[in-house]
């Protein structure tokens, strides 16, 4: 049977938690400018699937002030932290353990439904896709961030990481079941599930447009993270993922560098007659 979470033990390590909260300040700034594009009123119904220590749906909560918020996720701890750091917005924000392959939910609950940087981690992406949009209102929509690990680039020093990253991510998905190139494969999905209104926008984070703390402790993150399994599932030794993550976070620190990635952003509506 295929293990529904085969990075359980990278998302529960603690530099899960460094890497959630980076990702957003990194991206939150792009990203909310696409949200305010669906043009939705201020007192909707909102699910965040596989939300981890509660980055997004706090946001969320926040763009949207007479919302109500459901945060879903199957780590008990991250959902306990999102508890204690946004406990000022309880009244509207619940966190609750749960599947996104099953969310137990009613059928056209939600006006808007996120599922960010979750995607790629996970087999079957298509099933979840399809809860996702079970429990989307008609008219309502779907708001992605299905990573995609061929839209990362970085300057060569010692090192390339282009060498990593033409590598790692094939064995790693290989090893896993999952797809690490979602990213580019879910609107495909969008197309065969019937949606409408179907975009993909981009949020850059590179060093022009996001501090360069900001992006590096991702790639810190990354590194204290995934630099084993890395090594476990292709060529290299630990020594030489670390060094090629060292590199990268050289590259994002080097004043005269340059280095970006690319976030896909995926969105959809689900048709008005939809039942």
């Amino acid at each position: 049977m295929t293990d529904l979470n085969p990075q359980a033990k990278h998302m529960a390590d603690e530099s899960m938690v460094r890497n959630l909260d980076a990702q957003a300040r990194a991206i939150w700034p792009q990203e909310v400018e696409l949200i305010r594009r669906y043009g939705l009123p201020p007192d909707i119904q909102i699910l965040d699937a596989g939300c981890g220590t509660g980055e997004g749906a706090s946001r969320l909560a926040e763009l949207f002030p007479q919302s109500r918020v459901l945060g879903v996720d199957i780590l008990d701890h991250h959902l306990e932290l999102a508890r204690r750091r946004y406990a000022a917005l309880a009244s509207r924000v619940r966190f609750e353990h749960r599947s996104i392959y099953e969310l137990d939910l009613p059928d056209a609950s939600f006006d808007l439904v996120a599922c960010r940087h979750v995607l790629h981690s996970i087999p079957f992406p298509d099933r979840v896709i399809a809860e996702l949009v079970r429990v989307t209102k008609p008219g309502g929509r779907l708001h992605l961030i299905p990573e995609d690990y061929g839209m990362l680039h970085f300057q060569k020093g010692a090192v390339d990481p282009k060498e990593f990253w033409d590598e790692v991510p094939a064995r790693f998905g290989e090893q896993t079941q999952t797809d690490l190139n979602i990213g580019r494969n879910v609107f495909t999905h969008f197309v065969a599930l019937g949606l409408e209104d179907i975009t993909m926008d981009y949020v850059v984070v590179d060093t022009v447009r996001v501090p360069r703390e900001t992006f590096a402790a991702i790639i810190t993150a990354w590194r204290d993270g995934y630099a084993e399994v890395s090594a476990e599932v292709s060529r290299f030794s630990v020594e030489q993922t670390t060094a090629y993550f060292n590199q990268m976070i050289a590259n994002i620190l080097d004043p005269k560098g340059y280095a970006t990635w690319m976030v896909p952003v995926a969105s959809a509506r689900v048709p008005r007659g939809r039942r």
